[in-house]
């Protein structure tokens, strides 16, 4: 791999941001930087952005009394804000209004192959916070799976896309790891899907029920894409895939490129099945793996608006700061499996940080500048089993096993202080005591290489006191709180 193309799920803009998709943004973050240190700045592409064709967004907009258009621009000014509030490093953030998209979203199906569209009166449930039609063997009483919400009976004219034609090659692709789906649980629970059939899919809809909201269908103008063929496309129009542009060829077309998709569970049936078919249809190149994280619960409830539980990220931020919630997303959540978020864990990590990596920062640089004017012997260690221990985790995504073992030297850090006691060594032995701290110092330097792409600012501070000739000293990364 030379190239590397990750991208988050586009969500919708019927609400505000709330911290399950910060969790998405952040991991998704991680993984760009992380991957611009080993390949270069100008081989990594990340992209998010908004899914703003979705009949979610326009009821959301009747309800709020809104123009629909005004409403969502509003909304993913909201999303494309989480940039600068969570330091994230995405190159791109496309909307789905935009023209560039637009235009792929019509090639991409214009490309497919004639033969697998078609069009028929269909009568179906469907849920509309999904934008998915369910079968009954999907669904108990009538009810969403996702949503607990009882379904709509749909009945009306449309194009269907012939999912059943690709129901080998995707299940092979799965299989072989060609497509490779992190988590294995994930993975074992999409080959069964497929394995239990796949049954064409509706890829339009009336511009009567679509509100007349939506990318029109090529040479058809009564009907509107399905919002998921629509939306799917992002991650190769955001490329310029409708002028066949540079961006497109380098990181979706090359063979030297991987393709990266990380998406909530919700979604794994589009991201894995859908998306795969439409472009084998066009004879386009497939993403590579696809992460898929758990939801995120508040004190244990799951996130709701009729709850009243949502979190909006700035609450969090504005209160612990930037880098204290990414390090609590990456660190208290599993790869595998849902996550809590709560005060009192938040607290806790938070300390953990003030109290492990911060005090160790500060106490090094300390003794450093009061015995040695700051100025510490260059030390030699060999970091290379640990770094293969960080890339391994990194390419697995599971980021709370890549900072448990930047914390291990952390622990190791804080034990050397107090074992060797650097501050009652200096009195007796000057040399032995400059010795113990410059190791603690390259320590400190590695920790901090490290923790960059997890908590990029006060990383970067750390790297910048311990970088230079001389060792300095400054405020705490992360002041006690009361």
């Amino acid at each position: 791999m030379k190239k590397l193309f990750v991208t988050t799920a586009i969500p919708y803009v019927n609400a505000k941001p709330h911290i399950g998709f910060a969790l998405e943004v952040i991991q998704t973050d991680v993984v760009a930087r992380y991957s611009r240190e080993k390949l270069g700045t100008d081989s990594v592409r990340a992209l998010t952005g908004s899914d703003e064709n979705s009949l979610k967004n326009v009821q959301a907009a009747e309800v709020a009394g809104e123009d629909t258009a005004e409403f969502v621009e509003r909304h993913a000014e909201e999303f494309k804000n989480l940039q600068s509030l969570l330091n994230l490093s995405f190159d791109d953030f496309i909307r789905t209004r935009e023209d560039r998209h637009i235009k792929g979203a019509q090639k991409l199906w214009s490309a497919c192959n004639p033969d697998d569209i078609y069009k028929k009166e269909y009568k179906g449930l469907y849920c509309v916070g999904c934008e998915a039609f369910y079968t009954e063997k999907e669904i108990s009483d009538g009810m969403c799976p996702e949503h607990k919400k009882e379904l709509e009976v749909i009945e009306e004219e449309n194009y269907f896309f012939k999912l059943s034609n690709y129901q080998k090659r995707i299940e092979e692709l799965i299989e072989s790891d060609n497509l490779k789906v992190f988590p294995k649980s994930r993975k074992n629970e999409i080959l069964s899907f497929i394995k239990g059939g796949l049954e064409d899919f509706s890829i339009s809809r009336s511009q009567e029920r679509a509100k007349h909201w939506g990318v029109s269908v090529p040479g058809d103008e009564s009907q509107v894409m399905y919002v998921w063929f629509d939306a799917l496309s992002n991650y190769i129009t955001a490329l310029d895939y409708a002028n066949d542009g540079d961006l497109y060829q380098e990181y979706w077309q090359s063979d030297e490129s991987k393709k990266v998709h990380m998406i909530g569970k919700g979604i794994l049936r589009f991201h894995a099945v859908y998306w795969p078919a439409m472009l084998m249809s066009a004879g386009l190149k497939l993403p590579t793996e696809i992460f898929v994280h758990d939801y995120v619960t508040i004190e244990g409830e799951k996130i709701s608006k009729s709850i009243g539980n949502v979190i909006h990220p700035k609450e969090l931020v504005d209160e612990f700061g930037t880098d204290a919630v990414r390090y609590y997303f990456l660190r208290e959540i599993p790869s595998a499996g849902d996550g809590d978020y709560s005060r009192e864990r938040m607290e806790l990590r938070y300390a953990e940080l003030a109290n492990q990596l911060g005090n160790l920062v500060s106490r090094v640089a300390a003794m450093s500048e009061k015995y040695f004017d700051g100025q510490l012997d260059k030390v030699a260690r060999d970091w290379s089993e640990k770094n293969q221990v960080l890339n391994s985790e990194i390419e697995n995504y599971d980021f709370k096993k890549y900072i448990d073992a930047i914390f291990e030297v952390v622990s190791e850090a804080n034990e050397m202080i107090d074992k060797q006691a650097p501050f009652k060594l200096v009195k007796t032995d000057e040399r032995a005591a400059k010795e113990v701290l410059s190791d603690i110092a390259e320590m400190i330097r590695w920790i901090s290489q490290a923790l960059l792409p997890i908590i990029p600012e006060s990383a970067g501070e750390i790297l910048k006191r311990y970088s230079g000739d001389k060792i300095l000293t400054g405020n705490p990364l992360f002041p006690r709180r009361d």
